[in-house]
Order: C-alpha cells, then structure tokens, then sequence
C-alpha cells in the first residue's frame, strides 16, 4: 500500500485549506482512511477518519464543524478540508490506511487514536502552517 499526502502550506488564520491523501494498492474500496497530524514538540494526535460502509467519519474534538473528510474511491483520493484555521492547527499532516473488519470499525469510534502506536510506518506528510 501506497499513501501520499499532498495540499499543505501557508494560509493566514481563518483560511482554508483541503488536503488529500493518494491512496494505492489495495485491491478493493475496503479500506478506511484516516487523516492525523504533529505539532511541533507535541504528540501525533488523530484527526479525523473515513471508511467504505454507511457510516459518519469521525473527527476530532477540536476541528467538529470545521473539517470535512471525503473520499473519492474512483479517484482513490481522500481529502479533508478544514476551514477556519488557526495558528495551533500548524501540524505535518499524515494520512493512513486500513483494512480489516477491526480497523474499519475504530475508525469511526475514535479515528484509531487509541490504536495509534500499531499503526507502524508512517509516510511523509505535508506541512500546514498558519500564520499571519
């Protein structure tokens, strides 16, 4: 599986901003995709995260009314908006992707916050400052 985050850069506060995440190699649609993020000195921290069946995405806390995650299964693209930004949103962005009956379940719980030190690899992610 192949993932790559792209759309980063440097928006003023209260811009918008969408990135998406490239998603290859699985053989099906069945996976979900979730959106995480690091700030400077702090911890990775979930995001927001979206999955193949009939479910609502999960989002942070933080960025509920602010962000929106879709998919594209045609495109194999998973993007996420957020709007508004501010300042404390500076983060690299990293996206992943799951599949497996356990995986697309806790996406939409807690978008894998509590399973974040088994996801393994990381790929690089793409850098949101926001700055005046």
């Amino acid at each position: 599986v192949q993932l790559q985050a792209s759309g980063g850069g440097l928006v003023q506060p209260g811009d918008s901003l969408t990135l998406s995440c490239t998603v290859s190699g699985f053989t099906s649609d069945d996976y979900a995709v979730g959106w995480f993020r690091q700030a400077p000195g702090k911890e990775r921290e979930a995001v927001a995260c979206i999955n193949n069946d009939e479910d609502s995405p999960w989002y942070r806390d933080s960025l509920k009314g602010r962000a929106t995650i879709s998919r594209d299964n045609a495109k194999k693209t998973v993007d996420l908006q957020i709007d508004r930004l501010q300042p404390e949103d500076t983060a690299i962005y990293y996206c992943q992707a799951k599949t497996g009956y356990g995986w697309v379940r806790q996406c939409v719980r807690d978008g894998w916050s509590a399973w974040i030190n088994l996801i393994g690899f990381w790929t690089q992610g793409t850098l949101v400052t926001v700055s005046s």
